[in-house]
């Protein structure tokens, strides 16, 4: 079991870098091959886009396979996809290189927590799955200073070319190592419809939507080409902007892990962390052209304060019956992970429209959206273990 859990933990961390280090790969990539950043933003939102399409699936076959099966044959498409990446020469081979590295990450996160749902105390699902995400988090920072520094000494192909080698590996190890739990012991049958005919989960659902998305795509991406055009970065400088981001995001997800067991609340957890959060959204708005340090500043806090996601998880497991749990958390993963490749679409656009102040514009987006779903989450009912 330990050893399964751990083989997802590395696939976990491969996922959280795939979904980031486009925004340290932006200035070569625009370099060596032409792509512009709505090109990279498209690619971004490609790899959410085709992540959050597999949920769906990905939750039905865990329920029925189980998520050894799962997880480790989507982790090798998402190999090939790392491998396309490598040998790209358009942006559209980066675009569908991305869809296919988003499918294979797709599974990873899920069959960690339909493990934890089906092989431990629901008391402590909160706990673990921020430890999950605090640790794939490195991930995210390896995406960051570590990258462009192989990327420097190797070059952004042969360093992606290995990075598929290690996904592959790591497909195989999954294969061998995870072990499924039993299966629940209710004879129930259920599908989607019942979770959705489930009042409770409509606002849950609509903090997925947000909880998520702006740190997600600002990290993701847009750190890149704003300091890099708004402050004159370099790579290696916004490698260290996003090294900080991701040590807050890291720092932020296990500090979420038991505060609703300290709190004895989930619902005003997650809504103080987000509402903080949004202030910080609508502050990159306002000082977008204000000196470095304040947007650091502002976007470090936002990534510790923003990792509410396994909080909100656990705040919908708590409704779902154990025959529906594989499709029941796929669900909240879908909410949470789709607006994020839509709001790249859309900031894309709103960047290439808004020529006098994009980068304002990205970030009152993000800020705007994320105070909607807040307002909606007020009416969610609260539910501990």
């Amino acid at each position: 079991m330990r050893a399964g859990i751990a083989s997802l933990l590395v696939a976990y961390v491969l996922s959280q870098f795939y979904r980031a280090f486009l925004a340290v790969l932006s200035p070569v990539l625009q370099a060596d091959l032409g792509a512009s950043a709505a090109d990279l933003a498209s690619a971004s939102g490609w790899w959410f886009v085709a992540f959050a399409a597999m949920q769906l699936p990905i939750g039905s076959a865990l329920d029925r396979f189980g998520p050894r099966r799962t997880a480790a044959s989507l982790m090798a498409v998402g190999a090939g996809g790392a491998a396309l990446f490598a040998a790209a020469t358009s942006a559209l081979h980066l675009k569908v290189a991305m869809a296919l590295i988003g499918v294979g990450c797709a599974p990873v996160l899920m069959a960690s927590y339909f493990i934890f749902a089906r092989s431990f105390s629901p008391a402590v699902f909160g706990t673990l799955a921020g430890a999950t995400i605090g640790f794939g988090a490195l991930g995210n920072i390896a995406s960051s200073l570590p990258l462009s520094a192989a990327v420097e000494a190797f070059g952004w192909r042969p360093t992606v070319a290995a990075l598929a080698v290690v996904t592959a590996l790591t497909a195989a190890a999954m294969a061998v190592l995870v072990k499924d739990p039993e299966r629940a012991p209710s004879q129930a049958r259920g599908s989607l419809l019942d979770l959705l005919r489930m009042p409770a989960i409509w606002p849950i659902l609509a903090m997925m939507t947000v909880c998520y998305t702006p740190i997600a795509g600002l990290r993701g991406f847009w750190v890149g080409p704003y300091y890099t055009d708004m402050h004159g970065f370099d790579r290696l400088q916004v490698g260290e902007v996003g090294l900080w981001i991701g040590i807050a995001m890291v720092v932020g997800n296990f500090a979420y892990g038991p505060l609703d067991r300290v709190l004895g609340s989930r619902k005003w957890v997650i809504f103080a962390g987000n509402a903080l959060t949004t202030l910080c959204l609508f502050g990159l708005w306002w000082f977008a052209a204000a000196p470095p340090a304040v947007a650091t500043g502002l976007l470090i806090a936002a990534g510790f304060l923003g990792a509410s996601f396994p909080m909100v998880i656990a705040h919908g497991r708590a409704f779902f019956p154990p025959h529906l749990m594989g499709r029941g958390v796929t669900l909240l993963n879908l909410f949470g992970i789709a607006p994020i490749g839509l709001a790249q679409f859309a900031t894309g656009r709103i960047y290439t429209n808004t020529p006098e102040a994009p980068y304002q514009a990205v970030f009152l987006f993000f800020a705007v959206t994320t105070a909607i779903g807040l307002f909606v989450y007020l009416w969610s009912q609260d539910r501990t273990d």
